[in-house]
């Protein structure tokens, strides 16, 4: 594993930290959020008011020796028929909206990058980069005319920063594919399974997505299904 990468992981989260459990601000917009309004296993979980994310206190969030072996541990092969299934609900509507071998970036692969697979036998050329399996940050010097995050902007430990960066990285016209469960009303969270994956710590509400939007001027084009399909001016 390369170095710099977990360096660079580790100082992220530093930056991330509070000085006290009492008190925290929004990782994606920066308010101040307060206290906790729900705790699971010593792990505390806030509500942002101002765009609605949902975020595990970063003191609470696993380190990188733990995240990898949990992503280890899945088995998302490219060609599982039942997986392609599941990711079909973003490559379907999204390379609708894709002009003709167009260039793009898988954000987040994975180690099978299954959905890149998908979107290269639709004709499309797709790049790789991922901070665990596909360090090579040579594709984050390129723009793109799409890109795709699957299962993994729940995984953001600094949103602002990586949606600031996914934005830097889209071409003018391009379109940016996510998919991520969509988090339900305060009352239901306790009982909601996504927030019990321990490398899970943000979790988006519609209206967080339509933050996301007009903050970069994006143009949502589908929000449902825990599809969030933008376009970039």
């Amino acid at each position: 594993m390369n170095l710099a990468i977990y360096q660079n992981l580790d100082r992220d989260r530093q930056d991330m930290k509070t000085t006290t459990s009492a008190e925290t601000n929004c990782p994606l917009c920066g308010s101040n959020v307060g206290s906790h309004f729900f705790r699971q296993n010593k792990r505390s979980f806030h509500e942002c008011l101002n765009c609605e994310l949902y975020f595990l206190h970063p003191n609470h969030r696993p380190n990188p020796e733990t995240e990898l072996s949990h992503y280890n541990y899945h088995q998302n092969e490219p060609n599982d028929p039942e997986y392609r299934k599941f990711l079909s609900r973003l490559a379907t509507p999204f390379t609708r909206r894709l002009p003709p071998t167009s260039k793009g970036l898988d954000y987040g692969c994975g180690p099978g990058a299954a959905l890149a697979a998908m979107l290269e036998q639709a004709g499309h050329d797709v790049s790789l980069y991922d901070p665990y399996f596909e360090p090579d940050t040579i594709a984050l010097q390129q723009t793109y005319e799409f890109i795709t995050c699957t299962e993994v902007a729940e995984h953001f430990y600094n949103p602002a920063g990586e949606f600031e960066r996914l934005n830097e990285l889209l071409n003018p016209g391009g379109w940016l594919g996510i998919m991520t469960s969509f988090a339900p009303d305060r009352d239901k969270f306790a009982s909601w399974h996504y927030h019990r994956e321990l490398t899970h710590v943000v979790f988006y509400r519609e209206k967080t997505f339509e933050f996301i939007a007009e903050l970069y001027d994006w143009k949502i084009h589908l929000l449902e299904n825990n599809v969030a399909i933008l376009e970039k001016p």
